[in-house]
């Protein structure tokens, strides 16, 4: 592919990320708004869902905090990467960002000296049942990252005391982090590891079971647990604190059990892609 293409390609996958919700989340914000009893909650769900629609409809930012950019590259069998098309990638979605006039907002962080459009979190994956290469890119609010969570469990915790990390969590997120959310969890592997997959749980359909049925009856149990603590939309109450829960896992050590929580506000502004080579 040639670089204007991939150029081409990752702006279309910022705008895409930064003007838009994706379908699921949509669909889940006008069910919510549908069943909400609490009246000044139904107002603030038709107002979260105005705004997406005016943010598409004008090509213009969803939220004033244009986010950390993430981005997760997958890679087929047959596709070989280097050192410059990584520092291609992160100059495209720079220029992409100064394009579009999104907000500079990542900066030293033991100096905080003026914000740039510099800094990206990026991570490679390998899949051999992959054609071409998946380029994934999540934008990450820190009104909601901030909020993020790590337990390092004793490994005889029992699943009760996970759950209630996890409403813990969300009881401290609370109307700062701009509810309703979308939960991700992420348990087993490495303290890192867990966080990188409560991450990765976001970018799960949210109109789709999970596959794996313990972690679907998890997630249906945490889902009704926070949606019972009355937190509702933007901290107005009722019914909807969360939209989703996604639980992903990965084998941990005997010695441990990771856990950790990633929150998304109710602007979950993802995007991806699929190309044939970098």
């Amino acid at each position: 592919m040639k670089t204007d293409s991939l150029q081409h390609q990752i702006d279309k996958l910022v705008k895409r990320a930064s003007f838009s919700l994706r379908p699921d989340l949509m669909n889940l914000l006008i069910k919510a708004y549908r069943s909400e009893p609490v009246s000044r909650a139904k107002k603030a769900l038709g107002w979260i869902i105005d705004n997406a629609r005016i943010a598409e409809k004008e090509n213009i930012p969803i939220c004033q905090d244009t986010g950390f950019p993430v981005i997760f590259i997958e890679l087929g069998k047959d596709i070989k990467i280097s050192a410059d098309d990584a520092k291609r990638i992160e100059k495209y979605l720079v220029t992409s960002y100064e394009n579009n006039f999104l907000r500079a907002s990542t900066l030293d962080p033991i100096t905080r000296g003026a914000p740039s459009y510099k800094g990206l979190s990026m991570h490679f994956e390998f899949n051999p049942a992959l054609k071409g290469v998946k380029l994934t890119f999540l934008l990450k609010g820190f009104g909601s990252e901030n909020k993020s969570q790590l337990k390092m469990f004793n490994p005889t915790a029992k699943l009760e005391e996970i759950e209630e990390f996890v409403l813990s969590s969300v009881k401290s997120a609370g109307p700062e982090a701009c509810p309703p959310f979308v939960v991700g969890l992420g348990i087993g592997g490495t303290s890192n590891d867990c966080l990188l997959l409560a991450k990765k749980a976001l970018l799960m359909p949210l109109d789709k079971s999970n596959p794996d049925k313990t972690l679907f009856k998890i997630e249906r149990s945490l889902f009704k647990k926070i949606n019972s603590l009355g937190i509702g939309p933007m901290g107005f109450g009722g019914m909807h604190t969360v939209l989703a829960v996604r639980v992903k896992k990965e084998p941990t050590h005997i010695a441990g059990l990771p856990v950790g929580v990633n929150i998304s506000c109710h602007a979950l502004r993802y995007a991806s892609i699929k190309i044939f080579k970098l």
